[in-house]
């Protein structure tokens, strides 16, 4: 098993640095569990790790109805993020760096205390949380024509690809996030709707549930990484040339060009 799991690892790395999508890793092998794809994602963490690129925080996939009926799952799932994901408010991302990008709109948490489960509540997630912040997470699928289950994305690093952070930064207690709204518009026009309790209720939630998945292999969120929580609506595709802006309400907004 270790020698399939190395093998699977350096198939999704090297499809990721091609933009070359290998077949669905469930098709192939029918008997990998969501243990495993774990193990094959922390694999290539580790090898991104060895090439000098570093974590700067951890998302959760998978926690809105609309994704779970999406991909026929019922529990959530997660990735690592990396130095090289992060992109600044109404910056430019070259989409040709990716093989079939889609956007979700999120609400960041950038942690002050390190936070390790097992038994984390949402309660202890909002006395860790320093801030919230606006974001859209791009996600993008190094399984082709994103034919996935739940064992193929959580190999694929949780389909991470980028996250574009915005400038405004608030304190957990000016907004309640579980009725904080999100307006997602691509060439200004709406294409989606939620609100935060799209992410198991509420975004605090989702990160507890994440601390709490991560103790099974001994990993804490960490202060001062970012934390996205799931996103608020259905992925939305994205083309060159497509401005995408996701406003939050009293949070503020965040918007990225593909070019």
């Amino acid at each position: 098993m270790r020698t399939l799991i190395s093998e699977l690892a350096e198939e999704l790395l090297e499809a990721e640095k091609t933009n070359q999508p290998i077949s669905p890793i469930t098709e192939r092998h029918a008997a990998l569990s969501v243990a495993d794809s774990y193990h094959i994602q922390l694999e290539i963490v580790k090898r991104k790790l060895e090439e000098g690129k570093k974590i700067i925080g951890k998302k959760v996939g998978l926690t809105s109805k609309a994704m779970q009926d999406m991909l026929g799952v019922s529990e959530p799932d997660y990735g690592h993020l990396f130095d090289d994901m992060k992109v600044t408010d109404n910056e430019i991302i070259n989409i040709h760096s990716m093989v079939a990008p889609k956007i979700e709109a999120e609400i960041g948490f950038i942690l002050e205390e390190d936070l390790k489960g097992p038994n984390v509540t949402y309660l202890d997630v909002l006395m860790a949380t320093k801030y919230v912040v606006p974001t859209i997470e791009v996600i993008d699928s190094r399984i082709a024509d994103w034919k996935i289950k739940l064992v193929d994305t959580v190999a694929d690093n949780g389909s991470s690809a980028k996250v574009v952070v915005g400038n405004k930064y608030s304190t957990i207690e000016q907004a309640d996030l579980r009725t904080t709204s999100m307006l997602l518009y691509k060439n200004k026009e709406l294409v989606a709707t939620g609100a935060g309790a799209a992410a198991l209720g509420h975004p605090a939630h989702a990160v507890a549930w994440l601390a709490n998945k991560l103790s099974d292999f001994d990993i804490c969120l960490k202060a001062g990484e970012l934390i996205l929580p799931g996103a608020l609506s259905s992925a939305v595709p994205v083309a060159s040339g497509d401005v995408v802006k996701a406003e939050f309400g009293s949070l503020g907004s965040v918007s990225v060009r593909f070019e």
